[in-house]
This record gives C-alpha cells, structure tokens and sequence, in this order.
C-alpha cells in the first residue's frame, strides 16, 4: 500500500521533460516551466503543486491522503500525499496531474491567411 519515496522520485523523472533540482534545502521535480512535486525531508510524503480545481477534486477522491497545505500555500492549491496511505496508483495518477499544470504551454502556430484576390 505505501509509496517510497524512491518510486516517487523514479515516477517524477520519467515524465516527459522532467528534472530533478533542490528547492528550499529539498528535492524537487520540475518541468522547464515550474516545479511540480517536492519531499519533504523528513516525513513520508509528497507535496504536489495543484491549482484549486485539482486539488479539490484530489482531496474528494483521497480524503485524509491529500490534503492541502495550511494556509495561503494550500489555498494556492499546494498539497501533502502521505505516502504511507497511499497507493502507488493514486500517488502516480496525483504526479501525472501536476506534472501537467507544470509542463510547458505548446504554442499553436496560426496559419497564414490567403489575401483575397
């Protein structure tokens, strides 16, 4: 049932464009846009960099699993997995969602249009 936090590191850096870099004395996992996940260094857990439609719909699917953040941070949409409650399932599928509010935007070219004759 528990994830280490190995499996998690291993799950983060195989996401496309993902790299491993420390924040704030921690590990982090980012894109070439901005940071996704965090372990904390001391607790079995994840934080993952949400905005607040995905955060609510995680902590309804996994309450007392995800949770937010106190204060302004969780607000944000910033949460802990505890990693000792959760499967590697839910911790994969809660990665893959912040790695994707993460990734880089994909910039669609315009196509050129004719002038009239």
């Amino acid at each position: 049932m528990a994830v280490t936090k190995a499996r998690i590191r291993k799950l983060a850096l195989a996401m496309e464009g993902a790299s491993e870099v420390v924040h704030v004395d921690r590990p982090a996992f980012r894109t070439a846009r901005k940071i996704f996940a965090t372990l904390p260094p001391d607790e079995a857990a994840v934080n993952l960099m949400f905005d607040p439609p995905t955060r609510d719909f995680f902590c309804e699917q996994a309450p007392g699993v995800i949770e937010p953040l106190p204060g302004g941070r969780g607000r944000m949409g910033i949460c802990r997995c505890d990693l000792t409650q959760a499967d590697e399932a839910l911790a994969h599928s809660a990665l893959k969602a912040a790695h994707a509010l993460a990734a880089p935007k994909v910039k669609i070219k315009k196509r050129a249009q004719k002038k009239p004759s």
